[in-house]
């Protein structure tokens, strides 16, 4: 197992540690529903340097990322950052991943630590001549400082004027005198950043934020409430709701598919599954009852199997079940009635839009 630059933080913090992509991660400090209402009410601020960074460099590195991603690169202007995905030739999800423009033949991608091999062989084996591709995660610490208060707290220790950054856009600056590159993305639904920088300032750059976010009540945040963060905005999680054996049309990314730009992996599967349609879809399901939906239970409608749950959790925010799963396109359509076996007992629900609660 690796350890991120803020390990010995998280042990002095006394956060419940547990094995996650190849990391020792934080799952916890305070308590999951303690932390999930300080993002959505103030701040938090999530280790998340178990992610992966690439750099990709050269008179074809945008060629060469528009023909292994689904989204449009050639969209992208300096200072721009693009949620995107990979697939293989099957259309299967090889990762969802951030796409950087940092300049005219230059960019960096963030990738999920389970697949930071697997992404780097892949990429390295559609690589085209003429360009530099490089794995940094091991240079680089993340934080994500995510909730209302997020701009208050680093505006005091950022160089540059957040206000001015517009959402998935990113800009080099420093915090607290530390290079840094700054991002308004996130994984929570509320106002967020995320700060890339050199690893030796990791204990530094934690100590600035969190003096910062004081009069907040700033807390440190682990997987456990980014995981309820997430699963209320539908965001998927690779290895639960997206893998290679879902394609990005049904798992609801058809958004981030531009079938018509010019050729890229797994386009002509995607283009087939487009024409005809169809057989299943990712979805959202609201629990009527006090039960909590877990990875894999069987989601029924009329009595009969018609799906699986791949995501499953408490809502903090509504205080009931959520969940998101595939369920055969008969049954896909908001408002459907159906039932999810948990431990035996058929537990009622609907199939509801996504997200679950609005930000």
């Amino acid at each position: 197992m690796k350890r991120t630059p803020f390990y010995a933080i998280h042990q002095r913090l006394g956060a419940k540690i547990v094995p996650f992509g190849g990391f020792e991660m934080p799952v916890q400090y305070a308590g999951i529903i303690e932390e999930h209402k300080a993002v959505r009410d103030s701040v938090g601020v999530f280790d998340v340097s178990h992610m992966g960074e690439f750099r990709v460099k050269g008179k074809n590195a945008q060629a060469f990322l528009q023909s292994v991603t689904v989204n449009d690169v050639a969209k992208l202007k300096v200072g721009e950052a693009q949620y995107s995905a990979m697939c293989d030739e099957t259309g299967g999800i090889i990762d969802d991943l951030l796409v950087y423009k940092i300049g005219d033949d230059e960019f960096m991608t963030v990738v999920n630590a389970s697949n930071i091999g697997k992404d780097f062989d892949w990429m390295e084996r559609h690589l085209m001549p003429e360009v530099e591709f490089h794995d940094d995660s091991d240079s680089i610490a993340l934080l994500a400082v995510q909730g209302p208060h997020s701009m208050s707290t680093l505006q005091k220790i950022v160089s540059l004027d957040l206000n001015s950054l517009k959402y998935y856009n990113f800009s080099s600056g420093t915090i607290g005198g530390v290079d840094a590159t700054i991002s308004r993305t996130g994984y929570t639904g509320e106002l967020g950043y995320e700060i890339y920088f050199p690893a030796a300032h990791a204990e530094r750059v934690w100590q600035l934020i969190f003096d910062a976010g004081k009069e907040f009540n700033i807390v440190p945040v682990g997987l456990g409430a980014r995981d309820t963060l997430r699963l209320e905005m539908g965001y998927c999680l690779y290895g639960n709701d997206i893998d290679q054996t879902t394609n990005t049309l049904e798992a609801g990314l058809g958004w981030i598919t531009k079938l018509n730009k010019g050729d890229f992996v797994g386009k002509p599967v995607l283009m087939k599954v487009k024409s005809e349609g169809l057989h299943r879809k990712l979805v959202g399901i609201r629990i009527d009852e006090k039960a909590v939906p877990r990875h894999g239970y069987t989601i029924q409608a009329a009595g009969v199997p018609v799906g699986s749950v791949t995501s499953g959790t408490f809502s903090p925010s509504l205080e009931k079940g959520i969940a998101m799963g595939y369920v055969t396109i008969a049954n896909a359509a908001v408002g459907t009635s159906v039932s999810v076996d948990v431990r035996g007992r058929g537990v009622e629900g609907k199939i509801t839009a996504l997200p679950f609660i609005t930000r």
